[in-house]
């Protein structure tokens, strides 16, 4: 039986364009196009982890807009684990969709040498293009995100 893992997963949206990376040195074929997630910490709330998987991929910072739900994906068989993924809603003031920049984790937790990737914005429209499942909530928090701009209470 595979372990569950719970991951935070981020969806920082930006002028209709969604924060991605793509990996330097592996084939897209093997990285695929992917939004900041990592693993949450012992004693970490999953919103916690989401803000720190952020600035540990990205080198920058942003605030959690809102949840959007949960999803189990079974990364089998690249690993013998259910990704428990908590998907948020994130903000990234003063954001700039034309900018690209590289970043890197220096302590990857599979372990092994440092991992180089470049950032960048992806627009919402061609969101389907993520890999392995990442899209997944996408639709149901942009179905959210019009709710609220024709919420009475948002007005």
């Amino acid at each position: 039986m595979p372990r569950e893992v719970h991951k935070a997963v981020c969806y920082i949206l930006h002028d209709d364009h969604i924060l991605v990376f793509t990996h330097r040195d592996l084939p897209m074929t093997v990285t695929g196009v992917q939004v900041p997630a990592g693993t949450i910490k012992a004693g970490e709330l999953p919103a916690q982890a989401a803000v720190r998987e952020l600035f540990e991929e990205t080198g920058r910072h942003g605030h959690v807009v809102r949840h959007i739900g949960v999803q189990r994906y079974d990364v089998r068989p690249m690993r013998d684990e259910i990704a428990v993924r908590h998907y948020f809603q994130m903000s990234m003031p003063g954001a700039d969709v034309t900018e690209r920049w590289p970043a890197e984790e220096s302590d990857p937790a599979a372990g092994g040498p440092a991992v180089t990737w470049d950032c960048w914005w992806l627009p919402i429209a061609h969101a389907h293009v993520l890999v392995a499942g990442f899209g997944a909530l996408i639709g149901a928090m942009l179905d959210h995100s019009a709710l609220d701009e024709h919420s009475p209470i948002s007005r």
